[in-house]
């Protein structure tokens, strides 16, 4: 039984003289692959008198582009969401065979695809230590993120 949370964020510019608003993309929506439950969401937008498109990025992520045709002195933008916090398991997932023992290489095919989110930026005396610690030769991928995740 999980335990249901409502969320009310609220963003508010006012302005001195009434002004035209460039187009806006928003990006305060639940992502539809989440396994949180969402029971109830809702975006309202002030002023009014708007455009709304929804789209989703190459990640299947929701956003609401908006368009406004006339000049105004605020603008707002209110969610309104209620989900239900449970218990997830956040290593309940299968590794490719190749990736069951840490370290491990990508195929290097997967390597280029993943460049981007691979590349480390420098890292500090701390996590330099924290990282020396942990190399300790091969075991299992998943004992080694559960061992990481707990220190």
């Amino acid at each position: 039984m999980g335990i249901r949370v409502a969320l009310n964020h609220k963003t508010r510019y006012c302005y001195a003289k009434p002004v035209w608003l460039s187009p806006h993309v928003v990006r305060l929506r639940p992502a539809p692959h989440s396994r949180t439950p969402v029971h109830s969401y809702s975006l309202k937008i002030t002023p009014t008198d708007h455009f709304i498109n929804w789209q989703q990025d190459p990640y299947s992520n929701h956003l609401a582009r908006l368009v406004f045709p006339t000049k105004t002195s605020e603008f707002c933008v209110e969610v309104d969401l209620v989900v239900e916090l449970t218990v997830i398991n956040a290593f309940d997932f299968f590794l490719e065979k190749y990736a069951e023992e840490f370290p491990f290489k990508y195929d290097p095919i997967l390597l280029k695809e993943l460049a981007p989110y691979l590349e480390a930026s420098q890292s500090g005396p701390k996590l330099q230590e924290l990282v020396k610690e942990f190399r300790r030769g091969k075991m299992r991928t998943i004992d080694y993120l559960v061992e990481m995740n707990q220190r």
